[in-house]
C-alpha cells in the first residue's frame, strides 16, 4: 500500500491549543505515513508524489476518543435520567453481560465499528468487557477496518453481579495472559490494561495488573473521580489511600511514563491534581457523559493550566453520541458553566483548545499522532461543508467552527489513519 503522497487543500491544526493554524490552499506532504510539512506551494522534490485534490475543501488531523465502551454503544440514548451508580446497575451491567454471547457481540460489535469507521474518529481508546472471546472479535473487527487504538478486556472480581464478576484475582489474571497473548500479533489495534475501576477490583486483581504493565510495558486506562457518591465509597474500600488516584499509585498502576488514562477526574483534590501531573497521567474528559449520569462539571481550565495533560472522550454509552464534534462543542459548552457557577470563574475553553484536545491533547496517548508536525502520523479528515450555505464570506477557521457545530451538514470525503485510506461506507458519501 502506497502511504506516500500529498493532499491540496485548507489545512487547519492545532499545534498549540491558543489558536488554529490555517493555510489556505495548502500543500500537506506524507510520506511513508508520516507527516513531512504543510506548504504554500509544493516543492520540488515532492512533485512526483501522487497528488490528490481537495480544493475547497478542509482538511483536519484525525479525531482522538480516548474514553469509549464499545458494547454499550447498543442501549446509547437510553437512561439519561439516572445517576452514575443506578445507570451501571440499570442499564451498563446488564448489557455488558450479553457480551458472553458470540452471536450477540458479533451484531453489536460490528454495528459499534461501522459507525466509527465512518465517523471522523482516527484513534481511540477502548473498553470491551471481562469476556476474552468477544474482546477478541472486537480487536479483530476493528483491524480489518483499518481502525488504530487500544482495546481492552475489562477485569472485575468484586461489587459486580454474579454475571459479570470473575471468579477471583487469579483467575482474571489468567485470562488477561491469554487475551495478551491472543492479541500479540495484530499490527493496528493493541491491548490496553483495563482494571474497570477501583470498587471493582480487588487488590490482589490491581497488583497483579500492575506487575504485568512493568512486565509488558502495556499502557493503562481505568476510571477515576468521576461521581461523589463513587469517591466515597473508594474512600471506604482504601483507607490508606489519601485519594481516588492514590488508590492506584499504592498498587503501582502510574508508572511516570505518560501511558495510564484516567477518565472524568471531575471532583479531584489538590493532592489528586498532584499525583496526576507528577505521573504524567492523561485525563479522559467526557463532557456529555458527566452531565447525563449527575457527575459534575471537571475543573478543565485548571489542569491545562497546572500543566496536566487532557483529551477527549465521547464515553459511549454514559455520553449518547460517538461525535468527537459533539464532545468538543459539550466542552466548551460546560466550561462556560463552570465560569458561572465557580467561584474562581475559570475561563471557558475556546474551540481551539476544545479542538486540540480532540486530536494533539489526546493523541499523545498513541504517540506522535493528532497533529501535522513533521514526524508525525498522517492521521487526516478531510471534510466537504459545501452543504452548509451562508449569505455571507466566511474564513476557513470560520467554516471549521460551524462543520464542527453543524456536522449533520458535513460529508466526510477522505479518512486516513498513518497514511493509509479507510474505506468509507456510501451514508457518508
Amino acid at each position: 500500500m502506497n502511504t506516500s503522497f500529498v493532499l491540496a487543500g485548507h489545512l487547519i491544526t492545532t499545534p498549540e491549543p491558543k489558536a488554529f493554524s490555517v493555510l489556505e490552499n495548502g500543500y500537506l506532504v506524507i510520506e511513508n505515513g508520516l507527516i513531512q510539512g504543510c506548504y504554500s506551494s509544493l516543492p520540488e522534490k515532492y512533485a512526483a508524489l501522487p497528488l490528490q485534490r481537495y480544493d475547497h475543501q478542509l482538511i483536519i488531523p484525525g479525531l482522538c476518543d480516548i474514553h469509549v465502551h464499545a458494547p454499550q454503544y447498543a442501549y446509547r440514548g437510553l437512561g439519561m435520567d439516572l445517576e452514575l451508580l443506578e445507570w451501571l446497575n440499570t442499564h451498563a451491567f446488564p448489557e455488558e453481560a450479553h457480551y458472553e454471547q458470540m452471536e450477540y457481540a458479533q451484531k453489536a460489535y460490528g454495528q459499534f465499528v461501522h459507525d466509527l469507521q465512518n465517523s471522523a474518529t482516527t484513534r481511540a481508546s477502548i473498553f470491551a468487557t471481562l469476556h476474552v472471546p468477544a474482546t477478541l472479535l472486537l480487536t479483530q473487527l476493528l483491524e480489518q477496518a483499518g481502525m488504530r487504538g487500544y482495546v481492552g478486556k475489562v477485569n472485575m472480581d468484586r461489587n459486580s453481579p454474579d454475571n459479570l464478576r470473575e471468579r477471583d484475582a487469579k483467575e482474571s489474571l489468567r485470562q488477561t495472559e491469554e487475551w495478551l497473548t491472543q492479541t500479540a500479533s495484530f499490527r493496528r489495534v493493541r491491548p490496553i490494561l483495563t482494571p474497570r475501576f477501583v470498587p471493582s477490583c480487588s487488590d490482589e486483581l490491581l497488583e497483579g495488573l500492575a506487575a504485568l504493565r512493568k512486565r509488558d510495558h502495556l499502557p493503562l486506562q481505568s476510571h477515576l473521580s468521576e461521581n461523589e457518591n463513587e469517591i466515597a465509597w473508594v474512600k471506604e474500600l482504601c483507607p490508606a489511600a489519601s485519594c481516588y488516584a492514590d488508590a492506584y499509585a499504592l498498587r503501582g498502576l502510574l508508572e511516570e511514563d505518560g501511558s495510564v488514562v484516567m477518565a472524568h477526574c471531575v471532583h479531584p483534590t489538590d493532592g489528586e491534581r498532584k499525583i496526576l501531573k507528577e505521573k504524567k497521567v492523561l485525563v479522559a474528559h467526557c463532557p456529555a457523559s458527566n452531565t447525563n449520569l449527575c457527575s459534575g462539571i471537571a475543573p478543565i481550565r485548571r489542569f491545562l493550566e497546572e500543566g496536566i495533560s487532557v483529551g477527549l472522550g465521547s464515553d459511549i454509552a454514559g455520553g449518547y453520541e460517538l461525535s468527537m464534534f459533539r464532545a468538543m462543542t459539550d466542552a466548551v459548552q460546560v466550561s462556560k458553566l463552570r465560569s458561572c457557577f465557580d467561584p474562581l470563574k475559570p475561563k471557558p475553553l475556546s474551540l481551539s483548545e476544545a479542538f486540540y484536545l480532540a486530536t494533539k491533547g489526546g493523541g499523545q496517548l498513541f504517540g506522535q499522532v493528532g497533529s501535522f508536525e513533521k514526524g508525525y502520523q498522517a492521521d487526516i479528515v478531510v471534510l466537504d461543508d459545501s452543504r452548509i450555505e451562508s449569505a455571507r464570506p466566511l474564513k476557513v477557521e470560520e467554516r471549521l467552527e460551524r462543520a464542527i457545530y453543524l456536522e449533520k451538514d458535513v460529508r466526510i470525503t477522505a479518512k486516513y489513519i498513518a497514511g493509509e485510506p479507510v474505506k468509507l461506507s456510501t451514508p457518508n458519501q
